[in-house]
């Protein structure tokens, strides 16, 4: 399926950045092209997104093992059964799974060691991923540090009852500064917040919420929380708390 194949990590990547474009380019801008080509009357396809940035639909390789590892299959039988936003979305998901293996088929393939392949995952992961293009989540990304920078408080703890507060995405003192470009750069300095559900990482564009009972902070995405319900919550439980009550 290729010409050359990439065997730096410089390589591998400029490799990666070309798949990346051309999925992107499927699932965004060449849509409708896409969508026709996906017929659930047809085998099992996949999307493949190539090195000169170009995309195709068509029957995954027939050799075993395959060259490179294949993309997901069957991507045209659930066409018709979702909508198309969400069919789209769950394509971009699965992309972006298949950028990565081979990415990193290609580092095992020629023997990076550990600081080429964090270097490579690093390079990979300072790009948005296609689900995120794809739903309009990078751009939101993008915007939304400049609006919360004056709504963060500057210590999220102890909680306080109003309401607001569990509306507003609080975070660690580091995260006031004067400029609003140096909130991302700041980022790994404040690995002490993370999610009580997932274990991530406090991001600013993102919401979450305090636990009133075990004060611990939550995405409100992993809790199933938006803003909106937040303003009209007194007392929040986490669903681990909220469990323990229920046994009492």
């Amino acid at each position: 399926m290729e010409n050359s194949v990439p065997r730096t990590v410089e390589e591998v990547f400029s490799d990666f950045k070309s798949r990346r474009a051309a999925l992107i380019k499927a699932l965004t801008t060449d849509v409708e092209k896409f969508y026709q080509q996906c017929d659930p009357e047809k085998e099992n396809l996949c999307l493949y997104g190539l090195p000169n940035e170009t995309w195709e639909v068509n029957l995954p390789v027939e050799e075993v093992p395959p060259e490179l590892p294949e993309p997901a299959l069957g991507i045209n039988f659930a066409r018709d059964g979702m909508q198309e936003k969400d069919w789209l979305s769950l394509v971009a998901v699965h992309s972006d799974s298949w950028l990565l293996s081979v990415a990193f088929y290609f580092g095992a393939r020629f023997g990076f060691g550990k600081s080429e392949r964090k270097r490579l995952f690093q390079m990979i992961n300072d790009l948005p991923t296609v689900f995120e293009v794809v739903t309009g989540a990078a751009k939101q990304t993008r915007d939304a540090p400049h609006n919360n920078s004056n709504k963060s408080k500057s210590s999220g703890k102890p909680r306080q009852p109003e309401s607001q507060l569990k509306a507003v995405k609080v975070s660690p003192p580091k995260m006031e500064n004067d400029s609003g470009e140096e909130e991302e750069e700041e980022e790994d300095e404040q690995g002490a917040t993370l999610c009580g559900a997932c274990g991530d990482n406090y991001a600013t564009d993102e919401f979450w919420i305090c636990c009133d009972i075990c004060e611990r902070w939550f995405h409100g995405k992993c809790v199933k929380i938006t803003p909106a319900k937040a303003e009209h919550i007194k007392q929040y439980k986490c669903p681990s708390c909220s469990s323990k009550r229920a046994k009492v």
